[in-house]
């Protein structure tokens, strides 16, 4: 199973997911051998699972062009059945480049999108914000960039409940003159196809941390980055933090005053809460786990997963690159975005996810 703590994180992980999704079946992918004694260990798990045993797995060093030539490994195992409608979804910690791979061989793209893109959800000053693309694609076209949109604005929709998300164009610059032709054609595009109801033009770096708007489209390269930047920037407050309250008798002192705040401070900003990145723009939902996580948050991975599925994701992303289709960049009509999807009725089959690594 993938992940540095793979597989008693992703079983337990599963078992939490169990509490909160009842009616939630999933099919494990894995050493068969090895999981039956863990899968003893929580019964909760084991009451939903299936184990299907695969006899390789992909290694955190294995390069993705080598990962997509083997064929018999928890992750394509698992893959493929969400391509088989055998699960409604997949989710793992393995190795990113492999499952964004292998994902765009087994289950292909959305009719209209060229390429996936990988989203997620991280904290700012004005609550949860959505980015994406987060390193699927180190380039892209400015149309790459508009389906980037229509998918931003139905991932908000869809795993942030919101109405109308704003939306706004990572650059260099928020004028109108700033940015590459790549950047400003599609900002144009977006505009005369009135993607999103509240598209705001241009933001900059500084405007993801404070929330300016719900979804920040840019290009992989800017967007891994900039991920990677928060990542460690982050990291730099913790160690300061820590080197800070432990330097004298009164600094302790201190952090014993300061506890509370600061404990709701790490709760806020626990990564655990927003682990569960999405491939979106795919034939199924594809959801990777950070694989350093614990169980609480391949869990959190898990309810994504669930969310997507639930509310319909992909049949609503089929529905927006129709009407943007019928529109074109040069109509002056408007595409209303569809209103959040209601869940599926009770009395549906319950949602089978694929775990793998």
């Amino acid at each position: 199973m993938g992940g540095d703590r793979a597989p008693e994180m992703v079983i337990a992980g599963i078992a939490i997911a169990a509490e909160r999704h009842p009616h939630g079946r999933f099919l494990l992918t894995g050493d068969a051998a090895r999981l039956a004694p863990l899968l003893a260990k929580h019964p909760a798990a084991a009451a939903i699972c299936t184990v299907a045993d695969a006899p390789e797995a992909i290694g955190s060093d294995t390069k993705p062009s080598a990962a997509v030539r083997m064929r018999r490994t928890s992750m394509r195992l698992a893959i493929e059945a969400v391509s088989a409608g055998e699960a409604a979804g997949v989710v793992s910690a393995g190795n990113s480049g492999a499952l964004m791979g292998l994902a765009k061989i087994v289950l292909k793209t959305l009719p209209g999108i060229d390429r996936p893109a990988m989203a997620a959800v991280g904290p700012s000053a004005r609550g949860d914000v959505v980015m994406l693309d987060l390193g699927a694609n180190v380039q892209c076209e400015s149309r790459n960039l508009v389906q980037f949109a229509v998918m931003g604005d139905m991932f908000a929709r869809t795993v942030l409940g919101l109405t109308a998300p704003s939306i706004g164009l990572l650059n260099v610059g928020s004028e109108e003159l700033k940015g590459n032709d790549r950047v400003r054609e599609a900002a144009d595009i977006i505009r005369q196809c009135h993607i999103g109801p509240q598209f705001q033009g241009f933001v900059e770096g500084h405007d993801i941390a404070a929330g300016t708007t719900d979804v920040i489209v840019t290009d992989g390269f800017t967007g891994n980055v900039a991920l990677k930047t928060a990542e460690g920037a982050l990291k730099l407050i913790g160690d300061l933090l820590r080197q800070v309250f432990t330097s004298s008798a009164a600094a302790k002192l201190a952090y014993v005053l300061a506890r509370p705040g600061l404990e709701r401070l790490k709760e806020w900003l626990d990564p655990r809460r927003y682990n569960g990145a999405v491939l979106l723009g795919l034939n199924g939902v594809v959801v990777k786990s950070h694989g350093g996580t614990d169980a609480q948050g391949f869990a959190h991975a898990i309810d994504v997963a669930m969310d997507m599925v639930v509310h319909r994701f992909n049949e609503r992303i089929r529905d927006g690159l129709t009407r943007l289709a019928e529109l074109g960049p040069a109509s002056a009509g408007a595409a209303e975005s569809p209103a959040p999807a209601e869940p599926s009725e009770a009395g549906e089959p319950s949602p089978r996810f694929a775990a793998a690594g």
